[in-house]
């Protein structure tokens, strides 16, 4: 990495942004983890040769701005559907973005580079990266897309191992580790060996947790509905007949096929988000419909059905909506982490750009844990919702499963949907509970508390997928204490960096 160290200029930077694109080929679908091994080490021996704080800052930028470039390109997809209108975002929205990004890894480059090479410089990057991710979590109302303690929701068993920390600490303690790890190769042979042996503890650990006893399944099956509705079709009024009737095809063949694989257990059905395209809530003639085929021996079953509903200030809200025979519905659970430029018009935006129609979509009040008669308590999660760690649940009234809703055709067959699939795994190990997915166009899928896959529907496919409810854990230590956690973290290793670089400036050794 010496090479690394003697750039200077727009080549260090240029060579930073390299850097940062090949990191991004580690995120999930791709999951390239060792490349952090030498990405990290570049990035450090750029740093390293930065004669100021300042210079240090802008190599992170690039690092950020390529790794954000390649990391949220799908966002493209989402303006491509209605290219007639915003045309002209396609070459401005993910550089735009990116930039922004970009800015939560500067901030930790300049913080690295203000303590001395070795091990207070990693700590002290580690720790500055996941406190910047922390605050990526709420800053302008949050953005935590593409934590890099998700480079290990790797597919099959070996995600099943390696996630299992998440437990423990959240996907921002696994950020944090897994820079220390990648750092490694920069701190000498010492620290690779050492490094080595924590990833097999890590994996021993992971190996010890899956071997635990499977808590009892409460015996319901769960229909996932996955309708693969074009998004140029949802709201198209010469389809709405079809997409509906779509759905009530896929209700009534997943409910017979419920009750065949797995005779006699209490059923329920789940449409994805804005499924209906229908007002489930006001319209008497839809709900009907829903009734006459969410029924199991004559009997109604839960159908969960995305929708969007008016409120009382008639302002639309994405819904999830509990119906239990063609009344109005058991339960309603509102969307409130709602899409800036997607669902609302955040106020902070500086330009007058109306980008949604009258300020969009109201936010609802918060997590909460709906019960609904013949279900276990569930709480909901409306598409974006299943990116923020220790916000999915209400920690007063846990639920015993969590259900997901989305509609990721906006984003076609991109990257864009298995990475926001790797989130919502590692939401049912972090908070110990199954989480049932239906996505419009795919990925739907179902996990249990371990975060180990029970079944998918893959991208563009219609169908159902049929499972038996898995059972809940005792709230894990993340799910008990939630964000103190990795920020307790972030604490640890800066104090820790820091006391280093005050020990080494006075020749001390440790």
């Amino acid at each position: 990495m010496r090479w690394l160290g003697a750039l200077r200029g727009w080549r260090a930077h240029a060579a930073a942004g390299a850097l940062g694109v090949l990191s991004a080929v580690a995120l999930p679908p791709m999951h390239a983890v060792p490349v952090l091994l030498l990405t990290v080490p570049g990035l450090l021996a750029l740093l390293g040769a930065q004669a100021r704080v300042r210079g240090a800052a802008l190599v992170g930028f690039w690092f950020g701005f390529g790794h954000h470039l390649l990391g949220l390109y799908w966002i493209t997809e989402a303006i491509l559907v209605e290219a007639a209108r915003f045309w002209w975002l396609v070459p401005l929205a993910v550089p735009a973005l990116a930039a922004v990004m970009a800015l939560f890894i500067a901030a930790p480059c300049a913080a690295a580079r203000a303590v001395p090479g070795g091990w207070p410089r990693v700590l002290v990057l580690a720790g500055a990266w996941v406190a910047a991710d922390l605050g990526r979590q709420f800053i302008a109302t949050g953005f935590p897309w593409n934590p890099w303690g998700s480079v290990w929701a790797l597919p099959g068993a070996a995600g099943d191992v390696f996630l299992q920390p998440a437990a423990l600490v959240g996907v921002h303690g696994l950020t944090l580790a897994t820079l220390l790890l990648a750092a490694a190769p920069a701190l000498g042979r010492r620290a690779v060996v050492a490094c080595g042996a924590v990833l097999a503890a890590w994996a021993g650990f992971g190996l010890w947790r899956l071997d635990l006893p499977a808590p009892a399944p409460p015996g319901v099956t769960v229909v996932l509905a996955q309708g693969n509705i074009p998004q140029g079709q949802k709201w198209d009024r010469e389809f709405v007949t079809g997409t509906f009737s779509r759905y009530l095809v896929l209700t009534r063949d997943g409910l017979a096929q419920a009750q065949r694989r797995f005779p006699g257990q209490a059923a329920a059905v789940v449409w994805p988000e804005t499924a209906s395209p229908y007002l489930m809530e006001s319209d008497p003639n839809a709900r009907a419909a829903v009734a006459s085929v969410a029924q199991v021996g004559g009997m109604s079953v839960p159908a969960l059905i995305g929708s969007v509903r008016f409120d009382a200030a008639q302002r639309p809200r994405n819904s999830l909506m509990a119906m239990l025979g063609a009344g109005p519905p058991a339960a309603i659970y509102d969307k409130w982490h709602l899409v800036p430029f997607g669902e609302y018009q955040p106020d902070w935006f500086p330009l007058p750009i109306q980008i949604v129609p009258g300020g969009g979509f109201a936010r609802g009040p918060g997590p909460r844990t709906l019960r609904v008669p013949g279900l276990p308590a569930f709480g909901a999660l409306i598409c974006y919702e299943a990116i923020f760690p220790a916000q999915a649940v209400d920690p007063t009234d846990r639920p015993d499963w969590l259900v997901n809703v989305t509609n990721d055709a906006w984003f076609g067959n991109s990257t864009g949907p298995r990475q926001h699939l790797a989130a919502a795994r590692m939401r049912a190990v972090e908070e110990g509970l199954p989480l049932l997915r239906a996505a419009n166009t795919g990925i739907s899928a179902a996990f249990n508390a371990l975060g180990r896959e029970q079944g998918r529907l893959s991208m563009n496919v219609t169908g159902v997928l049929v499972v038996a409810l898995p059972g809940k854990l005792p709230p894990p230590f993340f799910a008990r204490f939630g964000l103190v956690v990795p920020a307790m973290l972030v604490v640890i290793a800066t104090v820790i960096g820091m006391l280093l670089a005050h020990a080494n400036s006075k020749r001390i050794k440790f």
